[in-house]
């Protein structure tokens, strides 16, 4: 389950529904399915208590705490019981308030809560309730991970991977894992080439994370990473797209471009000039090539949103890599939607784009956003 592209751009009833009074009887009737004497009104006054103000991380919470008074009460028994109950409470984000019974109230269990934990996680992720367990004691919970990561259900291996991210979004961060990442290398050498893009994705995104702090690391191991595998060399351009956006000389090279292109700009435009909110923008780049042998072109743009201060944050997007020969001319073109989103709201005024190749900045246009 990757919850951040539940965090991307697409537009959708607020995330927190996920967990709404109909999903919450759900879970109910589907524990009482497998425990007859579970008390579905009882349960239901606890999981919907002041449901509107909360977030979608609060309720979660909340439906493992009202699970917990509702259940026997002895955590054995429980994570039973929540076993049973699990495929019928199906996959999904709803289902990770399993793993979160675990992470709340199984901490002093340590063989029984990596047991549930591994289960649980084929149904919702337990990559937010394993962190606790590393909080706790690190090296032995990494070494339950590292035989995680050779399992053969690829929802246990991404676990392995997702789950000691040291900036994993809408976690509290890995502190002593942004300081050395090197405990999590034997995992992410496992899995360096796995056969399930799901898994791929997440080591890309845990090396990302490790860029932001250890740049020199990631470089390092992926140097020693053979380049004849289509899935490696996958991770490997995902894994450092932060730095090449940066323009990162070293980052370039892995992918076989050069820091400084050699192109000559024909036209760099977004239009309209001036549009309202929930219309898209067309981004439109043309230029050719003046090397005097092939390139690789790594081409990115750069939004500035307009913050509701009246400041800009620029967001960057990838657009293509691209291999062109000599005189080659490239056109591009993409539509980017400005409308609010789950995670993004927008604010009037003028938004600047960058074109950005190989990391560098080519041109700028801009539009006006009308709200």
């Amino acid at each position: 389950m990757n919850f951040e592209g539940d965090m991307s751009d697409t537009a959708a009833p607020a995330l927190k529904e996920i967990f709404n009074r109909e999903k919450l009887r759900h879970i109910a009737d589907q524990t009482k399915a497998v425990h007859p004497p579970f008390d579905v009104s009882a349960f239901m006054t606890l999981a919907t208590t002041n449901l509107e103000a909360l977030g979608i991380m609060q309720r979660m919470r909340q439906v493992a705490t009202s699970l917990h008074a509702t259940l026997p009460g002895d955590y054995a028994r429980n994570i039973e019981i929540l076993t049973a109950a699990a495929p019928g409470i199906g996959n999904g984000f709803a289902s990770i308030s399993l793993p979160e019974y675990v992470a709340l109230y199984g901490l002093d269990d340590f063989d029984l809560s990596m047991q549930a934990l591994q289960y649980f996680t084929r149904f919702g992720s337990s990559e937010f309730a394993i962190r606790h367990f590393l909080q706790r004691d690190m090296a032995r919970t990494l070494a339950v991970m590292e035989t995680w990561s050779r399992h053969e259900n690829e929802h246990v291996r991404r676990l392995a991977s997702e789950g000691c991210r040291p900036r994993l979004p809408w976690s509290f961060q890995l502190k002593p894992l942004i300081d050395d990442p090197s405990p999590v290398t034997a995992i992410l050498e496992t899995m360096k080439a796995d056969e399930a893009l799901y898994v791929r994705k997440s080591v890309a995104n845990h090396l990302n994370d490790i860029t932001k702090d250890n740049p020199a690391f990631v470089l390092a191991l992926i140097d020693t990473w053979p380049k004849d595998n289509p899935h490696t060399r996958w991770i490997m351009r995902q894994a450092l797209r932060t730095l090449i956006k940066k323009g990162d000389a070293a980052a370039l090279s892995h992918l076989g471009a050069h820091e400084e292109a050699q192109i000559a700009l024909a036209a760099f435009q977004v239009s309209p000039e001036k549009i309202a909110l929930g219309n898209p923008v067309r981004i439109s780049a043309s230029f050719t090539s003046t090397a005097k042998s092939s390139q690789k072109l790594v081409i990115d743009y750069a939004v500035h949103y307009v913050k509701k201060s009246g400041d800009a944050s620029a967001k960057v997007f990838k657009w293509k890599e691209i291999e062109l020969q000599p005189g080659e001319t490239c056109a591009l073109s993409i539509s980017r939607a400005m409308r609010d989103f789950t995670t993004r709201k927008h604010y009037a005024g003028v938004h600047k784009v960058d074109l950005m190749v190989n990391g560098r900045l080519v041109a700028e246009a801009s539009f006006e956003l009308l709200i």
